[in-house]
């Protein structure tokens, strides 16, 4: 760090920052451990976690959106090196005179265009160190869309191995991508792994009762829907549906129906159609299971689990979080459903009411597929703090962080998911063993988790070394 005055650090984010955990925890690093002044460059949407805008040595600085999302096909190709143009020539002025220089930028990648040659350009005009935290691979994300042998993708790649190529050191997420970029582009990368930070934590019954206090209107009425879940909230009284509140005493109602929380971003490498397919097979093998005929009308189970009637199968309340292109869309699938014992909710929660919703909920389930195969969900991460297990999307890295029958489960198909479905939730919420036995293994994966200390152990040597050789 330069003597006589504080150092300085720029963490540049070409999204919304209020979405990018990983980099609001750089940021509280970056000010709390390595005592920098940090200035943040992204675009704003959604508000970081208040940690972060309290944070007197923390500095936002926020960018307009060029080109508005949501263009049909023909004119997103027309207009992708025109807001990959406009985005850069924004940034190059953000990093190169708006924010003071600093000693070191820190940039996520993807995307890599235009971030990655508007920070290089910076630094070479400001001599700062240049440092590249590898989320994933930008082209692959690219090719999701476009196809991987499109001209934009291989032109795509070309630039985010070469500038890659070109940072003073790097971070990246998982063992697998650390072996890919020393293999196959030359680059010596650090692993970080992902870690919870203080505040996700299991929740207080206090807290759980606050929060769905809080959530009553937000699960009772949206889209108007009719099913087992609005059937049993009663807006009038300060008990919720999962809490009870007698006098001073607080406890969790017998009858509730289990909690699953899942987040996503509504894109294409989350396959949501999987997780409606096994939300459906759950409530028909349920049906099957308790001889229930078809001829049955779904007011009737409503009113006798509403009158405080267990069956030995749980309903299930998904709440997923979260926004993104093809929200609207499922949302219109989900109206269509005829579920008895299955409800869905979607909603986007304020930053703080996020760990606590996780903390509150029975299981998690992440629908990640990586379009790279190397990166992790950062929502599992946050779930285990929260001690919240998981069912995920199996593919090829993911065991670096879900070790099936500790703190999760894999699935394939919506069949096992249903199957895990139901091995899970029977006899629910007293004697569901499995469930038990998972939940005590995100615990412990949760506890074992630190940021703060990962972080000094990994990322604080690397980003003293590039700044110390900067310097020379």
């Amino acid at each position: 760090m330069k003597k006589g005055k504080r150092g300085r650090a720029a963490v540049v984010v070409l999204g919304d920052f209020g979405r990018s955990p990983r980099m609001q925890y750089h940021a509280l690093s970056l000010a709390r451990q390595a005592s920098l002044e940090v200035d943040i460059v992204a675009y704003g949407g959604s508000d970081p976690h208040g940690a972060v805008l309290d944070n007197p040595s923390i500095h936002l600085h926020t960018m307009k959106e060029v080109i508005p999302h949501g263009l049909p096909r023909i004119f997103y190709l027309l207009a992708l090196p025109l807001k990959a143009l406009a985005q850069f020539l924004v940034l190059l002025w953000y990093v190169c005179i708006r924010i003071p220089s600093p000693d070191v930028f820190i940039v996520q990648n993807p995307p890599s265009i235009p971030t990655l040659i508007a920070v290089k350009w910076a630094c070479w005009l400001r001599r700062s160190a240049f440092i590249i935290d590898w989320h994933n691979f930008g082209y692959t994300l690219l090719g999701l869309s476009l196809g991987r042998s499109h001209a934009l993708v291989k032109t795509y790649y070309w630039c985010e191995r070469h500038f890659g190529s070109m940072a003073d050191g790097a971070l990246c997420v998982t063992k697998a991508m650390q072996h890919e970029l020393a293999q196959n582009w030359g680059i010596r990368a650090v692993v970080l792994y992902d870690q919870p930070p203080e505040f996700f934590r299991p929740a207080l019954l206090a807290e759980k009762h606050e929060l769905f206090c809080r959530l009553k209107k937000d699960i009772s009425h949206q889209h108007g829907l009719h099913d087992c879940v609005t059937h049993d909230i009663d807006e009038n009284t300060g008990n919720s549906l999962f809490t009870t509140q007698i006098g001073d005493s607080l406890s969790m109602n017998e009858n509730r129906p289990a909690l699953i929380v899942s987040s996503t971003s509504w894109t294409a490498d989350e396959d949501f159609e999987m997780l409606l397919q096994a939300a459906l097979m759950y409530d028909r093998r349920v049906a099957a299971i308790l001889n229930e005929p078809d001829s049955i009308k779904n007011e009737i189970i409503w009113s006798e689990i509403s009158k405080g009637k267990q069956f030995l199968y749980p309903r299930l309340l998904f709440i997923i979080t979260g926004k993104g292109p093809q929200r609207e869309k499922y949302e219109e699938q989900i109206k269509k459903l005829n579920l008895k014992r299955v409800a869905f909710r979607t909603m986007w929660l304020k930053a703080e009411d996020y760990p606590l919703l996780l903390g509150s909920a029975d299981l998690g389930v992440c629908l990640h597929t990586s379009s790279s195969g190397l990166d992790l969900p950062m929502k599992v991460v946050d779930m285990f703090g929260c001690g919240l297990p998981v069912c995920a999307v199996s593919y090829s890295c993911i065991e670096e962080l879900v070790k099936v029958e500790h703190n999760g489960l894999l699935f394939a198909s919506s069949s096992e998911l249903a199957d895990e479905l139901l091995m899970l939730f029977k006899r629910f919420p007293d004697e569901c063993d499995a469930l038990k036995l998972l939940r005590r293994g995100a615990k412990e994966s949760g506890a074992s988790a630190n940021w703060a200390f990962e972080w000094q152990q990994h990322a604080l040597p690397l980003i003293e070394k590039v700044i110390a050789e900067k310097s020379h």
